[in-house]
């Protein structure tokens, strides 16, 4: 199930991806659902006369119908203007941008309604008619950027009337470029084929991945090995959801519940067990049959080829087009100086551990599947730090009330709950966002739907999206909407949800990108909120929120006991920075890894065995295990569409890191609201109008530096330098 989420999730961020995006070049669109109904206004009942959508009235039909029209709308208009280009009519960029902009805007519209009802309640929407959605939208939106006639109007379009406009022209010159558009017949041809291909090789690994990890299922009937689970890994785990303390709990290779075994199970031979299955999954080391390491080397080469078809040196390189980083070049001088203390703080940090666990009974040397468990304990033993008990403090109403008062500080908002507007399930509520600095600030400029207890995807760890129903769009007068759905557990009458320190991180996370999308000030679709941002910046907004975790008074202000509502006490708030900083040289150095291994794996012409030989002891204090076939099984790279982009997570944590530090100089509200304003004004103005590079230029007034990050994780040294080597 776990895999079957991720699928979705992907299929989610494939469509709702607001950063450069390829797609894949076609002579033709096939039409996978029907196109009823095109005589009448588009999307007729999907939307009240408000503007906002009619979900309790919304059907599956009516979706199918509205996109089909819809898509062949924005076909139609792309055949449009390539016919009066050829006929010599003369358009300025704008014209061009301005009247895709306003027939997208139904489609997009269609499109994240079927998005926010598919995750919300996938009753609503079934897998197999939002897949059909989902691809009937995207290559409809693909045409406007897969034309040949637009793109050379456009290539021979230098002066443009305003930044945006530069902007936009970037974009559709950078996406006719890496779609094929500057490429021969016979070169087109062969990236379709090259796509084809590459298409089918990610769906076999995909598949073996997912039948590998439904393969293993190791069952505990001892209630000894589970007893510290919290409560949403019991359930995960536990024949019946409902008697999670019966038993018994069949233990899989799903990820979030490996990650929670490894922390919790007492016993270290299970847990080497488990961990030894996960590793090995989806290579020759389990099953011939389902190895992937053939389909890893052929994706490998068939993206090599790609790359070189469109004029790169290798995948790597092209893949730097669309990122904020630039080069590979000033992405491997980021590793270095990361590493410089990454690399000492993870040796101190796993020697502080092992003196912890073998003064506590442990008489061998920690590996892999020991280190999380033995942290756990020693935070509780030395710090006195139990999550469990820390969750007791976090009921999710406070959280959220706290999280929307410090949103209306920090950027001189409003919140306003809209509790008559129609939604898909009671518990849902909506709400106007207003802003007090604009001059008609009693009108919203948008709103955001809130589902905290989405009944599909129940699999140990919560999860949080942010999806984009619709964005702004100047050409058509539309306002930003969007939903933020989550997956916790429903409250009961002696409690309510209680949320985890991680949970805290991702809700914050989660508004923080829901802001960037409903407070942008650029006009164009294709620019606003998160479109057009790029990859290794898309996340920035999302860590810039949660970093005010670090802040205990923010905590504070959250807090309230479920059962006297008494504030966490501050000297238990600051301790909680512990579960950030605790192994961060650690958890540091291996995101360097896996983010180093993938762009490696994508410009080396190594086998990939010899190249993770080759990165593993730059980055790991631990040895690799001789067995070890991780890369088999890394799904996010080789089937989905992190390729030579893993180290997009790290860099916006880094980018995040040093926005954050400019409101840390001062925790106070008045210096909050000061910083708060700079940002909103650059960073959730812009969206991709500007190169995130220039927007940071614009608020901190110079270029990232990886100092912030390294002190917010505790392992800077003054005394070491950032330079690399």
């Amino acid at each position: 199930m776990l895999h079957i989420l991720r699928q979705r999730h992907w299929a989610i961020a494939n469509a709702a991806q607001r950063c450069l995006h390829t797609t894949t070049s076609r002579p033709g669109y096939i039409v996978l659902v029907p196109e009823i109904g095109e005589e009448g206004q588009l999307g007729e009942g999907l939307l009240m006369p408000n503007g906002l959508p009619a979900f309790t009235d919304i059907t599956i039909e009516m979706c199918l119908g509205a996109i089909g029209q819809q898509a062949a709308a924005v076909e139609k208009s792309v055949k449009a203007l390539e016919l009066d280009i050829k006929n010599g009519k003369q358009l300025k960029g704008s014209e061009i941008y301005s009247e895709l902009d306003a027939v997208t805007a139904p489609l997009e519209t269609t499109w994240g309604i079927a998005k926010a009802l598919y995750l919300g309640n996938s009753t609503l929407i079934p897998t197999k008619s939002y897949m059909n959605i989902h691809e009937r939208a995207r290559n409809a939106r693909a045409a406007k950027f897969c034309n040949k006639t637009v793109y050379t109007a456009l290539m021979q379009q230098e002066d443009q009337t305003g930044e945006a406009e530069q902007r936009l022209r970037q974009k559709f010159l950078l996406e006719g470029k890496l779609n094929g558009l500057t490429l021969s017949k016979d070169g087109q041809d062969g990236l379709k084929e090259l796509i084809t291909q590459l298409g089918r090789e990610r769906g076999n690994f995909k598949n073996k991945v997912n039948m590998a990890v439904h393969a293993f299922a190791h069952v505990i009937n001892d209630f000894q090995l589970v007893r510290d689970f919290p409560d949403t890994l019991l359930e995960a785990t536990a024949r019946d959801p409902k008697q999670a303390l019966e038993g018994p709990w069949k233990i899989t290779l799903q990820q979030p519940i490996v990650e929670g075994f490894l922390k919790y199970c007492p016993d270290r031979l299970q847990r080497w067990n488990v961990w030894r299955a996960n590793v090995l999954k989806a290579s020759q080391q389990q099953d011939k049959a389902l190895e992937n390491s053939t389909h890893l080397e052929k994706i490998r080469g068939l993206r090599k080829r790609q790359a070189n078809l469109l004029g790169y040196t290798n995948y790597a390189d092209m893949s730097m087009q669309t990122k904020m980083i630039g080069s590979v070049d000033n992405l491997k001088q980021i590793f270095a100086q990361l590493l410089k203390f990454a690399g000492p703080a993870q040796s101190v940090q796993i020697e502080e551990v092992q003196k912890f666990a073998t003064a506590n009974g442990a008489e061998h040397k920690l590996e892999a599947y020991d280190v999380s468990y033995w942290a756990r304990k020693q935070l509780i033993a030395e710090h006195q730090l139990q999550e469990e008990k820390l969750r007791e403090y976090f009921p999710l109403p406070r959280v959220l009330s706290g999280l929307f008062a410090l949103s209306e500080k920090l950027f001189n908002i409003r919140i306003v709950e809209q509790p008559k507007t129609e939604v898909w399930h009671p518990a849902v509520k909506f709400f106007n966002v207003y802003d007090n600095d604009v001059s008609n600030s009693s009108t919203p400029v948008g709103g955001f739907y809130v589902d905290c207890y989405s009944k599909q995807h129940k699999f140990g760890r919560n999860n949080g999206w942010m999806v984009g129903i619709r964005n702004r769009n100047k050409t058509a007068n539309l306002t930003p909407l969007c939903a933020l759905i989550f997956n916790f557990t429903d409250p009961t009458p002696e409690k309510p949800t209680l949320l985890s320190y991680d949970d805290l991180q991702m809700v914050f996370k989660t508004f923080g990108t829901a802001l960037q999308h409903l407070l942008t000030q650029a006009g164009y679709s294709d620019l606003a909120g998160l479109s057009n941002i790029e990859w290794d910046a898309s996340q920035v907004s999302g860590y810039v929120m949660s970093n005010f975790l670090d802040d205990t008074a923010v905590l504070q202000t959250l807090s309230g006991h479920y059962a006297n509502d008494d504030i966490i006490d501050i000297e238990l708030a600051k301790k909680t920075r512990l579960l950030k900083t605790q192994l961060a040289g650690h958890k540091l150095c291996k995101e360097l890894y896996l983010a180093d291994l993938d762009v490696e794996l994508h410009r080396s012409s190594a086998f990939w065995l010899d190249v993770v030989r080759k990165i593993w002891p730059v980055y790991q204090c631990m040895p690799l295990d001789k067995k070890d076939a991780h890369p088999c099984s890394m799904t996010d790279i080789f089937a989905g569409d992190w390729a030579a982009a893993h180290f997009s997570h790290l860099y916006s944590k880094l980018i995040a890191a040093d926005i954050s530090s400019g409101f840390a100089e001062e925790r106070s509200d008045e210096h909050y609201a000061t910083v708060g304003k700079r940002y909103k004004q650059t960073f959730l103005s812009y969206g991709g109008s500007v190169p995130t590079a220039e927007v940071f230029r614009r608020f901190q007034g110079r270029d990232p530096s990886v100092v912030a990050l390294l002190k917010s994780l505790d392992i800077f040294i003054t005394s070491q330098t950032t330079e690399p080597n």
